[in-house]
């Protein structure tokens, strides 16, 4: 089938989504470890990004965006990071929903506590400390953007994803991965997190460490490196209709309010997230995201299925 390029970063929640996906695949890939704060090396560029990762088919195409990769890579393999149907759809949903909410509480994580950004910047500068001091100074403008800026919104963000972790932890009691015996779209982007930002950075792998068996099974080649190609997914699992539940408390809202400030123009936006009116960027790609997830929708006809979800609202 030929052999696959990614170009990514080991502290990256994306880089790591995508190598996890990969893996799952059973690709033959390289991988390209890409230095930050420095010119875009030529994947990128004929990506038409100067973001990460980049992947690199075997016929020369680079490509980003690891939602539009992942469908693509569905086509050519046997495993399915988002199945088919509805399931596929659930899938879409959920991985919406991490990729698009939980980067804030990674960039809270990394550049709120001085212990994890002075662990972090430099190893993402390459050990100039000029990048360094320049990545760290982008961490902190990434959190005033994302919302996360106001302590009450730092400890909720907190409180959100330990609840995650608890629901990781209880559903790996029950299947090999989150949504049955065989892993998906949802598996990678957690463990995107988990090795990106919450396994390595100091203050949330002590929350990590709470937690063995997520770490074990997050761990590069533990537990969810070990799949055999067997197994099935299962939309009714337990994690899967927590995260439904979840992402109606803060993200839902936040998605809304984003959407009608892309549409009057506005640059910044105001939210009302966990009782508190928050300060948000207007950023397009949450929005496209959720545009790519209502074509998902369109295409199977499955309407009445995300009414069943009580996200018509935000997806038809």
């Amino acid at each position: 089938m030929g052999k696959y390029t990614y170009y990514g970063h080991d502290l990256s929640y994306f880089s790591r989504k995508l190598e996890s996906a990969l893996v799952f695949y059973g690709a033959d890939f390289d991988r390209v470890q890409v230095g930050l704060g420095i010119p875009t090396e030529d994947a990128r560029k004929r990506a038409g990004t100067h973001v990460i990762p980049v992947l690199e088919t075997p016929e020369g195409w680079a490509l980003w965006d690891t939602t539009p990769i992942m469908r693509m890579l569905d086509a050519r393999f046997s495993t399915k990071m988002f199945a088919s149907g509805e399931l596929g759809l659930l899938i879409h949903i959920i991985e919406n929903f991490l990729d698009e909410w939980l980067g804030r509480t990674m960039v809270h994580y990394r550049w709120h506590y001085p212990e994890c950004a002075e662990f972090a910047a430099p190893i993402m500068g390459n050990g100039d400390e000029q990048v360094a001091k320049g990545i760290a100074a982008w961490g902190l403008k990434a959190c005033r953007a994302t919302g996360v800026e106001p302590p009450h919104q730092q400890a909720m963000a907190e409180a959100e994803y330990e609840r995650i972790l608890v629901a990781v932890d209880a559903q790996l009691q029950q299947t090999r991965y989150l949504m049955g015996s065989a892993p998906c779209a949802v598996d990678a982007a957690i463990l995107g997190g988990l090795r990106a930002h919450t396994m390595v950075d100091p203050v949330p792998s002590r929350l990590v460490d709470r937690y063995p068996r997520v770490r074990e099974w997050a761990t590069i080649g533990g537990g969810a490196d070990a799949w055999d190609g067997s197994g099935a997914l299962d939309g009714s699992t337990r994690f899967a209709k927590f995260m439904l539940e979840e992402m109606q408390q803060a993200f839902v809202p936040f998605a809304f309010a984003n959407r009608a400030a892309l549409a009057a123009g506005e640059k910044v936006f105001a939210a009302n997230i966990y009782d508190e009116d928050v300060s948000y960027l207007a950023r397009p790609y949450p929005e496209k995201a959720c545009q790519m997830v209502s074509e998902h929708i369109a295409q199977l006809g499955a309407e009445e299925y995300v009414r069943s979800l009580g996200l018509e609202a935000l997806y038809l």
